[in-house]
């Protein structure tokens, strides 16, 4: 018999979550050159969250706290609020790299809200694969299983 501590866990499998588009106001703010690299701040302008068990938009007021490493790695820090279709607010954050050599660009979003409906939101792990867009970024959201 095997036992728990020497099971073979369970293969990652992978749910699509949502879409998320994010419209990026023009200029961003730039902080400059820090000892960990340069300081970027992009300001939201809206957006739109879309999926099989969720829809609505992203609220203006959100930003991406962006650290560009002197090698061109890229660190994202989000946080934006969305109001869904029925009204609720979903408050959204996520981390982030970005490798523009490589292409890869992939994030961990995480959720919190008050709304009891979608309190299963606040239990999950996410992973976001990104991609820039002419209007900002988008992102393809899975919930991990």
């Amino acid at each position: 018999m095997t036992s728990p501590e020497t099971a073979t866990p369970p293969a990652l499998q992978s749910e699509f979550l949502a879409e998320i588009d994010i419209e990026v106001a023009k200029p961003p703010q730039n902080v400059g050159a820090t000892p960990a690299g340069k300081r970027v701040v992009f300001q939201v302008a809206g957006g739109r969250i879309a999926g099989p068990h969720l829809n609505g938009v992203i609220l203006p007021g959100a930003g991406d706290w962006v650290l560009v490493e002197p090698d061109g790695f890229t660190r994202l820090d989000v946080r934006a609020t969305c109001r869904l279709d029925d009204g609720a607010l979903l408050y959204m954050t996520y981390r982030g790299v970005v490798d523009p050599a490589s292409g890869y660009f992939r994030t961990t979003p995480v959720f919190e809200t008050g709304a009891e409906k979608y309190q299963w939101l606040t239990r999950l792990v996410c992973v976001g694969v990104g991609r820039r867009t002419p209007a900002g970024v988008a992102y393809t959201v899975h919930m991990i299983r």
